[in-house]
């Protein structure tokens, strides 16, 4: 039996109301001239209104400052403005407020400021990270869980893919989740981020690596995904499925430090190369997924569907696997995320740039079965 280590150490601050705590716990953990950071799109929005109320009301002659530029599948220069901004007013810690794009950009930020010569590539040869300005994570979206994570990915200028930056110094000091402020998430983002989740739950279960605590909370997650996320979709005013979506999230991002599988590496080249939303591509690809890893092994699917909420105890392994991957095909279907890729300008001259990022794509390594090239072509042209 070997070693393993088990963590779940970033303290949640969750309720609704909950961002009027943000400016006694950012100065709980030093934090007098914050940063700031998230995308264009989030200014105009109540949940921003809601955070320059919180830090405004409270500042008592302390002052805080914007960085704005996060790119929706956030760049390697996001982090380069939102450092450099950081050294130019003598900020002392970073709040990044949005979906998992700002989250990333915002715990990669306090990398370049210990470091501001960092060449994102060679990130895993540097051993010392102790001592990184703080960082507070406040989500917008029920997706990602990147409050919770202790890595950011970030598409390389020299690559143009994705890396994943990845150290347990890069945590929150405190995830604040309140369900106000997804409130005024539109149903189609709504279904693309709760679908991300849902492919966290589900691909951190079926990843072979042993980890029985973080297989309780994907297989919850699931339980609540499921139930709230429809719900969610249909009224976004809906604050009770609108917080069960935020914990969801976060108990997927946590389920997830067992790894990913196959449908990740499908969707992260979708993003970088084609520009799409990671949790639509985790949508598109998800039934795929499954059926290419259930046929492989039967009874994959049997505690996901019973979390489903379906009878599967008692059916043969090929039986629950079907009627698990059926109904997770129809949620999808509810929740308009039963495209095609080529519906969302994917093409098939787009073929091999994919298929040869996504094998390149670490996650798959961890799938449940092995994954080939071939394998990959396959699955792309299953849902082109």
């Amino acid at each position: 039996m070997s070693l393993t280590t088990f963590s779940f150490p970033t303290p949640i601050l969750f309720g609704a109301g909950a961002i009027a705590e943000v400016a006694s716990r950012s100065q709980r953990h030093g934090l007098r001239r914050p940063l700031v950071v998230t995308d264009p799109g989030l200014l105009a929005t109540d949940a921003f209104r809601a955070l320059s109320e919180a830090l405004g009301q409270a500042a008592q002659g302390r002052n805080w400052f914007l960085y704005s530029g996060v790119h929706p599948n956030p760049i390697e220069n996001d982090v380069r403005e939102g450092a450099a901004l950081f050294r130019k007013h003598d900020c002392d810690g970073v709040i990044a407020i949005g979906g998992g794009s700002a989250l990333d950009v915002g715990k990669a930020v306090p990398l370049l400021v210990k470091r501001p010569g960092l060449d994102f590539a060679k990130f895993y040869e540097e051993t010392d990270w102790s001592g990184l300005a703080p960082f507070i994570a406040i989500p917008t979206t029920a997706g990602t869980g990147s409050e919770v994570g202790r890595s950011s990915v970030i598409t390389l200028e020299a690559t143009h893919r994705k890396a994943v930056l990845f150290h347990p110094e890069m945590m929150a000091k405190v995830a604040i989740l309140d369900p106000k402020l997804t409130v005024g998430l539109p149903p189609k983002l709504t279904a693309a981020t709760g679908a991300d989740a849902l492919t966290h739950c589900i691909e951190s279960f079926t990843c072979p690596i042993f980890h029985p605590m973080c297989d309780g909370i994907a297989l919850e997650g699931i339980r609540l995904i499921v139930e709230a996320l429809p719900r969610a979709y249909r009224d976004g005013t809906d604050l009770d499925a609108r917080g069960k979506m935020m914990i969801a999230a976060a108990m997927g991002a946590v389920a997830f430090q067992k790894d990913l599988g196959v449908v990740h590496s499908l969707a992260h080249p979708l993003s970088t190369i084609c520009g799409m939303h990671h949790g639509q591509a985790n949508a598109l690809c998800l039934v795929a997924g499954m059926k290419f890893c259930g046929g492989r092994k039967p009874g994959l699917y049997r505690r996901g569907g019973v979390a489903c909420g379906l009878d599967v105890i008692k059916c043969p392994d090929i039986e629950a696997d079907l009627q698990t991957i059926k109904f997770i095909a129809d949620l999808l279907a509810g929740l308009g995320l039963n495209t095609r890729l080529r519906e969302h300008g994917v093409r098939a001259e787009h073929l091999d740039a994919l298929v040869a990022q996504a094998v390149e794509d670490p996650c798959h390594k961890t799938n449940v079965v092995p994954v080939t090239t071939e394998d990959f072509r396959k699955l792309y042209l299953e849902v082109l």
